[in-house]
């Protein structure tokens, strides 16, 4: 008899864990690292980032896309945060990327750690944890534990965000190698791209789908009547539509039902599917809880990608998120 799907994710799971604490990656990072030089990190990234979210609903998936975008390109290192120099093109000028917004909210946390314990806490770390914080503020406790002791990055090139960072309109090959290549696996593709339950995507991302070959014929892998609606949205290519068309500013499990109803906004939603696993999990992820649980261990996997932990590794504590340390 196939073992169920239920099985199938509970062993991949564990196994997951038990891998991550063996090669390394999770296990150089600890849930108690500031717990002596900066006991009060926890409540002071909470209090902020919970007022940004409360001011602006739509901040949780700004600083939620944020921690993706950082650790997709170079790890999470906070190598999303550096301003361009005269002489370097910095990853936040990637086309991908110039719609990123909340680097005052991390500047602000950053600012009022420096005044706590100065020269203690990495913006990688705020990044991970504010990221954390604006989607739990719906909720009221934390969703999911940020392991931390990661070190910032001294590097950010424009060139490799254009490079590595997933495209809206990849196939599931591509996004599956992308992810595999990280060290993810599907079920963290499935879980990760649940994120899309809140905010937003610009027309010029996903227009294409309402016109494939130029003589307007819909993406046949689009509902109709939603591509209609999409059409009498998107009026100009800067409009800006909901992932989710259910609740964009509330995190749970709905952008799973609209995918099954083929409403999923990018080719890359879509794109979950057409490949008998993924697809298998996205009907499993439409019950909230579960999809929450793998959504909190894949969230935890990726904050472990590619990262820094001692100054060998290329790594430092910045004194500004803007601007590497000087020498």
């Amino acid at each position: 008899m196939r073992p169920s799907i239920n099985v199938v994710l509970v062993s991949l799971l564990v196994l997951v864990d038990v891998v991550s604490v063996c090669n390394g990656g999770l296990g150089e990072l600890s849930l108690v690292f500031y717990h002596k030089s900066c006991p009060e990190i926890g409540r002071i990234v909470r209090n902020i980032t919970w007022s940004k979210v409360a001011e602006n609903p739509t901040m949780a998936a700004k600083l939620l896309r944020m921690h993706y975008h950082d650790c997709f390109v170079r790890g999470c290192d906070a190598s999303l945060l550096l301003d361009s120099t005269s002489d370097n093109t910095a990853e936040k000028e990637a086309i991908q990327n110039r719609n990123i917004r909340g680097y005052e909210v991390i500047d602000e946390i950053k600012a009022r750690l420096e005044e706590e314990c100065p020269g203690i806490v990495s913006c990688a770390d705020i990044v991970a944890l504010a990221a954390r914080d604006a989607v739990s503020y719906q909720f009221g406790r934390p969703m999911w534990q940020v392991l931390t002791g990661r070190k910032d990055g001294k590097v950010s090139l424009s060139s490799e965000a254009s490079a590595n960072l997933p495209s809206a309109g990849a196939n599931f090959t591509t996004l599956y190698q992308q992810f595999i290549g990280l060290g993810l696996n599907v079920i963290d593709l499935v879980a990760l791209s649940g994120a899309h339950t809140i905010g937003v995507a610009h027309c010029a991302v996903f227009q294409r789908r309402l016109n494939v070959t130029g003589k307007g014929d819909i993406d046949p892998t689009l509902d109709p009547e939603y591509a209609e609606f999409l059409g009498t949205q998107c009026t100009t290519p800067a409009v800006a539509v909901a992932l989710d068309t259910n609740s964009s500013v509330s995190f749970d499990s709905h952008y799973f039902a609209g995918l099954r109803q083929n409403k999923g906004l990018l080719t890359s939603d879509a794109a979950l599917l057409t490949d008998r696993r993924s697809a298998r999990i996205v009907r499993r992820f439409e019950r909230f809880h579960i999809f929450m649980t793998y959504f909190g261990n894949s969230m935890k996997k990726m904050g472990a990608i590619g990262v820094k932990t001692r100054e060998q590794d290329g790594g430092e504590i910045r004194k500004n998120c803007r601007v590497v340390n000087a020498n």
